[in-house]
């Protein structure tokens, strides 16, 4: 569900609001750019944080995925980081709407930069949805507000890097990627984590997973876990019963 706001994003940006996990949580965003969906909402649904422990997001965007963990995880203590002044003051905006201003923090920053030693190995989870290209000739140039989001101009390794960096030692490492870069995440974390869990998602049931839910954990050395398909939409119109209760606020992403 949708509802339209006259309000206006830092910079005189315009933005609507847009209802999450079923209107629990409220998110003004850009009207052009690009805005978070389904895979913000997968990402948050599989972060299990338990109360009390600390949750960074590299690239948190206008904040969808830490203020729908704020709404699962009652008592996380929420932290982005985010390069984009406006995008990361309106996410500081969100939070405060939601409620969850008194326990979530986000800071301007590129990823790209090593974590201060007061970050460096604090964090219990350490999520992202990184963006999905970093060769700029692979896909067309993208619009305007959508750049940051598609293209990762130091490369995924370089997120890869901040979130293993910034985890504590036994922490957990989250991200949402496309599924053909399974191969470079597992291997571009391998170094500082072990214990993977993965999870494809695919669009439909007969179709070829499209996205990989992968978590990992700092200093782990469990062998992988590869979990059972999670399926999004049925051929025949709408989400699949699962990925609708996820969407909803009312299952989690096991992994």
């Amino acid at each position: 569900m949708t509802v339209a706001s006259g309000a206006a994003a830092p910079g005189s940006t315009p933005v609507r609001e847009d209802l999450f996990l079923g209107g629990r949580v409220k998110l003004r965003q850009p009207v052009r750019g690009y805005r978070a969906g389904m895979d913000a909402g997968l990402l948050a649904a599989a972060c299990a944080a338990a109360p009390g422990q600390s949750v960074f997001e590299a690239g948190c965007g206008a904040g969808a995925v830490l203020c729908q963990i704020g709404a699962r995880c009652p008592e996380a203590q929420l932290q982005g980081l985010e390069r984009d002044p406006a995008m990361a003051a309106l996410a500081d905006e969100n939070l405060t709407l939601n409620g969850f201003g008194d326990r979530g923090t986000v800071q301007t920053g590129d990823v790209a930069d090593r974590p201060s030693p007061e970050e460096r190995g604090r964090s219990d989870w350490a999520i992202s949805n990184p963006p999905f290209f970093d060769d700029p000739g692979a896909l067309r140039t993208p619009g305007p507000g959508k750049r940051d989001a598609w293209l990762a101009d130091d490369g995924l390794q370089a997120w890869l890097d901040r979130l293993s960096l910034t985890a504590r030692e036994g922490g957990q490492v989250l991200l949402i990627h496309r599924a053909d870069r399974l191969a470079d995440i597992l291997e571009g974390l391998k170094r500082r984590c072990g214990s993977f869990a993965v999870r494809p998602v695919h669009p439909f049931a007969d179709a070829p997973a499209k996205r990989v839910l992968v978590r990992a954990i700092r200093g782990g050395r469990a062998p992988l876990v590869l979990h059972p398909p999670l399926v999004l939409h049925e051929r025949s119109g709408g989400h699949t019963a699962a990925a609708e209760t996820i969407l909803q606020g009312e299952a989690s992403v096991i992994l």
